[in-house]
């Protein structure tokens, strides 16, 4: 299969993308536990920078420090119960994210890492949607740019392609949850292309091209 042959683009209409329901930071997370991420400039509005690429990054977030659980966990009954139910304790992160679906929609979802999995809430239904073991997750993928996209590669099910403001703190938490977990590091990758399985049957390639005022995103059938 050609990585770089032409294929039918997956149209994203970027004026109609969703926000956070709390306020989204403007400091952006950069070079920080060997995750590189490169700084650029840009004069984009607010509504704009948290996802499909446009971001600006700015000099005061070079040192910002994580806080881990942005949604308070301990005080959300529904998420309390989907960690009890599944013997899960300590919560390492948690936070709204996009999650991307096979057929290119976004999805507003609830991410949490705990020290054994990873679980994907839908907010509105209070739901686990997914629940994946880290010794199940084989690397991540992420771009050389200042985007917000990451992908979780997943062999034995499919891939997770989802994008948030606070990428490199959720790759360092996977991170260092999966040395902790299961005594090896986790792989993560940096390419302006790369694959992943939207589904058991569907491969897609997400493009990254650096453009004037940000980056620009695609992602495309395979």
């Amino acid at each position: 299969m050609n990585r770089y042959k032409a294929q039918r683009r997956v149209q994203i209409d970027e004026s109609e993308t969703p926000k956070y329901d709390d306020d989204v930071q403007d400091e952006e997370q950069q070079e920080e536990n060997g995750i590189r991420l490169r700084p650029s400039d840009s004069n984009v509005t607010e509504d704009q920078e948290p996802f499909m690429g446009f971001k600006a990054r700015r000099k005061a977030s070079l040192r910002r420090e994580y806080k881990g659980d942005y949604l308070d966990v301990p005080s959300r009954p529904f998420l309390m119960k989907i960690l009890q139910k599944q013997g899960d304790k300590q919560v390492l992160f948690a936070d709204k994210v996009l999650k991307f679906t096979s057929s290119g929609k976004m999805k507003r979802r609830i991410l949490m890492i705990t020290d054994f999995a990873i679980y994907i809430v839908d907010p509105d239904t209070d739901a686990l949607k997914r629940r994946i073991a880290l010794a199940a997750v084989d690397k991540m993928c992420l771009s050389e740019l200042s985007d917000n996209f990451f992908a979780i590669i997943i062999p034995t099910e499919y891939d997770l392609l989802m994008a948030s403001t606070r990428k490199t703190e959720i790759v360092t938490v996977l991170v260092e949850a999966t040395k902790s977990a299961s005594e090896y590091e986790l792989e993560v990758v940096f390419y302006n292309r790369f694959e992943y399985n939207a589904s058991a049957d569907l491969v897609k390639e997400v493009q990254f091209e650096e453009v004037e005022g940000g980056v620009r995103t695609r992602i495309v059938r395979k």
